[in-house]
């Protein structure tokens, strides 16, 4: 409580999160009280164990927890403060401490469950490794029943890996949307990808399934509007919906060393700004994920609050959204 007779000491709380000027993000993102109706909810997906590589990205929901308190709410830059907006955190889906199978069962099954008491929300899931989108997209098709979904996937990698390899890892989740017919190929349009970070058979597959491809080189030349023009006419051609899942190595290691699989010639900043801006603001787009980011490698926490500002980009365009 504050002390009336000592008018500048405040409580933890609002000494670290507010003053009466201004909100943080950290205040604004408070515990959803399983009733409120909302616009957009924060789900953390803790897994790594998938990682082809080693990967700390268990760790991210936390360090971007962290990473709330060093954002306020307004931009000046989209004219729009946040505070008012209907977002909680819906915290964590608890990971089986062995069993990636049944690790992915629960990401899936709490999805499911949690859009039925939320039928409108749009879900913005922080993992964990890529495998988690596979279930992830799964759930969310199964939330529009009769209803075509497409994918705009940014990344520097196809995804696609086979599954006798070594199951499923966060290499294969593109693999297993394709097989299991969740999405057509053709609904799906990856931006991003890097030479010589991929396979040519990898590329081949994702061709032979339909699937459009814009490198990082194309945005470079082109410029991300251009490309996004065409990749949503792409993805929303015969759709009714559309997901993003947004791997975080697609962004030049300069500015995301915090990632397990880091490489130069990556996509700026900006370009993810302004393309997550855009996406935020089309009602067709239902949700979004953020994955393959490890806090363990990164530095001052940079690619956690990169990935922040990327979530608060996307909200400003969904505040733009037709009542």
């Amino acid at each position: 409580m504050n002390n009336p007779d000592i008018p500048y000491l405040k409580s933890p709380d609002q000494a670290a999160f507010r003053d009466h000027l201004e909100t943080k993000v950290a205040h604004w993102l408070r515990q959803w009280d399983g009733k409120e109706e909302l616009v957009a909810g924060i789900i953390g997906v803790p897994l790594s164990k998938p990682s082809i590589s080693l990967s700390g990205a268990s760790t991210t929901p936390a360090a971007v927890r962290a990473a709330f308190k060093s954002f306020t709410t307004y931009s000046m830059e989209y004219g729009v403060d946040l505070q008012h907006m209907a977002v909680r955190d819906l915290g964590d889906i608890q990971m089986h401490v062995t069993d990636i199978a049944e690790c992915h069962r629960r990401i899936e099954d709490s999805l499911r469950a949690l859009y039925r008491l939320q039928p409108h929300m749009i879900p913005i899931i922080f993992g964990g490794d890529h495998s988690t989108s596979c279930p992830s997209l799964k759930a969310f098709a199964d939330r529009h029943p009769g209803k075509k979904v497409g994918i705009l996937h940014f990344d520097a990698h196809h995804d696609v890996r086979n599954f006798e390899d070594g199951g499923a890892t966060n290499g294969t989740p593109f693999r297993g949307i394709l097989e299991s017919g969740v999405v057509e190929g053709r609904h799906i349009v990856q931006i991003g990808i890097r030479g010589f970070m991929n396979a040519k058979p990898y590329h081949d597959y994702v061709k032979s399934k339909g699937v459009h491809v814009y490198t990082s080189r194309d945005v470079r030349r082109m410029g991300i509007d251009a490309v996004l023009d065409q990749a949503l006419q792409l993805a929303s051609d015969g759709t009714d919906v559309l997901y993003v899942s947004f791997d975080v190595d697609v962004i030049d290691q300069a500015y995301a060393p915090g990632c397990p699989a880091i490489g130069t010639g990556g996509m700026h900043p900006w370009d993810a700004l302004d393309a997550l801006y855009r996406l935020g603001a089309l009602p067709q787009v239902q949700g979004l994920d953020f994955v393959c980011i490890d806090p363990t490698v990164d530095v001052r926490n940079v690619t956690s609050r990169l990935v922040v500002q990327f979530m608060l980009s996307f909200l400003a365009g969904v505040a733009m959204r037709p009542m």
